[in-house]
């Protein structure tokens, strides 16, 4: 029995011997790819491509610039450079009279080619922010209130798609041209024109009266279509005419006569603004003339001069 155990304990080691002989090259192979698998903490794959954290990182000399940091990606380089320019003089950091930055430096801030500075610079011109001066530099101009500009819009955005404001026809008739209309249109004194009054209410109360004269020409439809006007977008469209290229417009503040004061429903000499407008065709002739008379209390014109910061980052 004891010699069989023996025998059978020597063929065991035996085999054992032979096999780590054997294989010896493939389990430390198989030790490698474990060690390689233990350090693996996301896939356990050792053939997995290199992740992007296991790779070593670059940065461009250009998004890298201090001058990138907060840019839209689908932002030009040159916009996001006006617009960090015009954030700094919004808040101060160049205040009226300072010198911006020198080209130099920049594309140095920036990252960026000299053309792409110029652009950004042109647009400062655009905005009324800076002025150049030949071989001197770029400086932040002063506020100038001559150049504030005041839109018409400020008077038809209240009213323009607003099913309760409407066009009410007071009157249509052809007239002789007297003096002033005659000047305006430049047609003979006394040529015929066709004259229109309308009343602009909302809610059924009377925002602005309007006087009109149009050159009669019974080949035009203009004064067949501007009959069927209802709607205060329509007039609007209407009197600046499909079609014509050009007109004049003029706004003044006014006191109201006894008959425009009784249409919008206020006392007589009660203030008002007048938008006086003249439009003509493509061969500038004049071809319509009138007044809007707006009440006061019901319209106001604003507008916005100088830049305050993030206001071109909306």
């Amino acid at each position: 029995m004891q010699s069989t155990r023996a025998s059978r304990g020597h063929t065991d080691m035996v085999g054992a011997k032979a096999l780590t002989t054997a294989d010896r090259a493939d389990l430390g192979a198989k030790k490698a790819m474990a060690e390689i698998v233990r350090k693996d903490d996301v896939t356990g794959d050792p053939f997995r491509p290199p992740r992007r954290e296991d790779t070593p990182k670059t940065v461009s000399t250009r998004t890298g610039s201090p001058g990138y940091q907060g840019r839209r990606s689908h932002e030009p380089a040159y916009l996001h450079i006006a617009n960090k320019m015009t954030d700094r003089i919004g808040s101060g950091i160049y205040r009226a009279g300072d010198q911006l930055p020198t080209e130099v430096q920049l594309r140095a801030e920036f990252g960026v080619s000299p053309m792409t500075v110029r652009r950004a610079i042109s647009i400062l011109l655009d905005r009324g922010l800076v002025s150049t001066t030949q071989g001197k530099g770029t400086f932040v101009r002063s506020l100038d209130l001559g150049e504030a500009v005041f839109r018409l819009q400020e008077l038809t955005d209240l009213w323009a798609g607003d099913a309760s404001v409407g066009v009410l026809l007071l009157e249509a008739r052809i007239v002789p041209a007297g003096e002033k209309v005659a000047a305006m249109l430049e047609c003979p004194l006394g040529a015929p024109t066709v004259y229109m009054r309308r009343l602009i209410q909302r809610h059924g109360a009377p925002l602005i009266y309007q006087l009109e004269h149009v050159v009669y020409d019974e080949h035009r439809p203009l004064v067949e279509s501007q009959l069927q006007i209802t709607s205060l977008d329509g007039l609007l469209r209407s009197a600046g005419g499909e079609g014509i290229p050009s007109g004049q417009l003029t706004v003044q503040a006014v006191s109201l006569d006894a008959e425009a004061a009784r249409f919008l429903g206020v006392a007589e000499g009660s203030p008002a603004f007048c938008l006086e407008h003249l439009f003509r065709d493509f061969d500038g002739r004049s071809v319509s003339c009138g007044w809007f008379l707006c009440r006061a209390d019901q319209f106001r014109l604003s507008t916005s001069i100088g830049v305050t910061p993030g206001s071109f980052n909306r």
